[in-house]
């Protein structure tokens, strides 16, 4: 999922949303160059990028390329809870535009194809104005303008109760947004913000003249919070709900590609040129997306030319032998730590609200089998992750989960027993008449169901009956539903760290285990807020703090992405957008 805007649980975002990912990190660590005679790391930045700026550059024309990724396409509006996925994001990258990029670096540039700048005019109020460049447009070929960006304030600002979104933070900090003309949108905040550059980021921005269209709204710009009702409720139902089946005719693309087809039967989606595109018009004229869930097929698939090139935020030792195999084919294997991380939710509106379950299960959870097991094949330096706000390597990190996790079952024993908790005739604790019993919910993934089966061991030593709830369309309609006991899924995040007071946060709009809790409340509004880097890093690690002494979400791993390719010049799956981030720049090479 993305962090968001939920890690596609990564499953792990687009506005400022942390995304769901089937499945983190930035651009060290790990060996992305294993296996192949090719120099990977030197394909993270894009071929027409300068400083700051990202322009897509010059290619050759092609036919088509055909894409695995591990889950399929399921909404063109990637921003409400039950679309907001890493795979949506990996499949809308090339079809929306954004006021910025990350290069696979993660490095924060200006989206020069469509963007003239960005710039903070005043520090006090905070504003910021974004210049659009003249005759961008969608690929129906109306403008993609300044509407189209009011668009995107109003549906994330949280001031209009029908537009459900993901996420609202940063958005819901602007006092004042306004159309200065076609071209040029200002934003009032009425707080500082710092992480500015990560809104109106690619699957924020949609389609205003659309929308328009189809709810009968003369003028999107004129719709104000607390304005008229039938109108706000017409736009917000429109935008909330008639974006995630698929029509093409509703559905156009602002980046260089757009979609043309959907196959929900073959989990399959096409992506052909938009004819409006204004930037470079080179790579492949159509790419064709496939889902295959297991990765272990996805890099037989291949192996066997099915498929040109594959991306996987599911690290699998079997698939990432069988790519490493391959380079006598012309096969380039590639692996680095992503900004995603695994975690396992507590649900606090079920067993889990009592303290003494939750301390004893972090307690019995031994991270370090699942790491030695399940990810040092595919990473050979992969270590258990210790934060949920801060990545390894990153200012801020402080190891706050150590000291809480695999100490055995007879530590997880004294701090039931303790808690008042008693020891059944069955071996499994019980109180106040119930069991100590719950499922680990998950997609259908098979490292997932490797997860559970290492848990379900150890915790059933410490007198805990742990049961696998696998369900394929456990991130579409459940997770954020929070119809699980512990949900076991990813999360996916661009640099910005704000992202996550949306997850952890009272009434954060991804906070779906019911996680209440005054100090990391106070900790996320402050560092949100701050109006410097070392005042927010302090909030940003009392906020880490408080949930790692919550013990309410246990990081098993940073995730690191696999992928492979062959017949194209240059792939690098970037942590946040997948591997077509920069789909138009590809060349073929056989």
């Amino acid at each position: 999922m993305r962090r968001s805007r939920a890690l596609s649980a990564l499953s792990l975002v687009a506005a400022s949303a942390l995304v769901l990912t089937a499945c983190g990190g930035d651009d060290e660590g790990g060996d992305p160059n294993a296996g192949s005679d090719t120099d990977v790391k030197s394909m993270a930045t894009g071929k027409g990028q300068q400083g700051d700026v990202f322009k897509l550059g010059a290619a050759a024309a092609s036919d088509q390329v055909i894409v695995a990724i591990d889950q399929g396409y399921s909404g063109y509006n990637n921003d409400t809870p039950d679309t907001n996925t890493s795979y949506n994001t990996f499949v809308l990258e090339p079809v929306l535009s954004g006021a910025f990029k990350l290069d696979g670096n993660n490095k924060v540039l200006l989206n020069g194809d469509v963007m003239e700048s960005v710039e903070v005019t005043s520090p006090d109020p905070q504003v910021v104005e974004y210049k659009i460049k003249p005759d961008v447009k969608w690929s129906d070929g109306q403008a993609w303008d300044c509407d189209d960006f009011y668009l995107a304030w109003l549906a994330h600002s949280g001031k209009v109760d029908s537009f459900t979104s993901a996420s609202t933070s940063g958005y819901d900090l602007m006092s004042e947004v306004t159309c200065k003309d076609d071209l040029t949108f200002e934003t009032t905040y009425g707080k500082p913000y710092l992480d500015y550059k990560n809104l109106f980021l690619p699957t924020a921005i949609m389609p205003a003249h659309v929308l328009e269209q189809q709810a009968g709204i003369a003028d999107i710009t004129a719709l104000k919070p607390g304005g008229d009702a039938g109108q706000l409720k017409a736009a917000g139902d429109f935008w909330t709900g008639e974006w995630k089946a698929f029509d093409p005719a509703i559905m156009p693309g602002s980046g260089p590609y757009k979609l043309t087809a959907f196959n929900q039967n073959s989990d399959q989606v096409t992506l052909e040129k938009n004819p409006e595109w204004i930037g470079a018009k080179g790579g492949p004229n159509k790419a064709i997306v496939r889902a295959i869930p297991d990765t272990k097929a996805m890099a037989t698939a291949l192996q066997n030319g099915e498929v040109d090139v594959i991306g996987s935020v599911q690290p699998d030792a079997t698939a990432a032998a069988t790519l490493k195999s391959l380079t006598s084919q012309g096969v380039t294997y590639g692996s680095a730590p992503r900004l995603s991380f695994e975690h396992l939710d507590l649900n606090y509106d079920r067993i889990f609200a009592d303290d003494a379950a939750r301390k004893a299960f972090f307690q019995v959870v031994n991270r370090q089998e699942i790491v030695d097991k399940l990810i040092k094949p595919v990473q050979a330096d992969a270590v258990p992750l210790n934060s949920i706000v801060y990545f390894p390597g990153e200012e801020g990190f402080v190891d706050l989960y150590s000291d809480k996790t695999g100490q055995g079952a007879e530590a997880a024993m004294k701090t039931l027993e303790d808690g008042g908790w008693t020891k059944g005739s069955d071996g499994i604790y019980e109180k106040d008449g119930k069991r100590l019993s719950f499922e680990i919910a998950h997609n259908d993934n098979a490292r997932r169901t490797q997860t559970v089966e290492i848990i379900l061991a150890q915790a059933k030593a410490a007198g805990m009956e742990v049961k696998d709830d696998t369900d394929a369309n456990f991130l579409k309609g459940r997770v954020d539903k929070g119809d699980y006991d512990v949900a076991l899924f990813g999360w996916s995040s661009t640099p910005f760290k704000s992202e996550q007071e949306a997850i952890y946060t009272s009434e954060g709009n991804q906070n779906w285990q019911g996680l209440s809790d005054p100090t990391i409340d106070q900790s996320f509004a402050a560092a949100v807020s701050a109006t410097d880097e070392a005042a927010a890093t302090q909030a940003y690690q009392a906020a880490d703090k408080a949930l790692a002494e919550q013990y309410a979400s246990l990081p098993l791993f940073q995730t690191p992405s696999m992928w492979g390719f062959r017949g194209i010049d240059r792939v690098y799956m970037q942590s946040y957008y997948g591997p077509m981030w920069n789909l138009g720049e590809w060349e073929k090479t056989s």
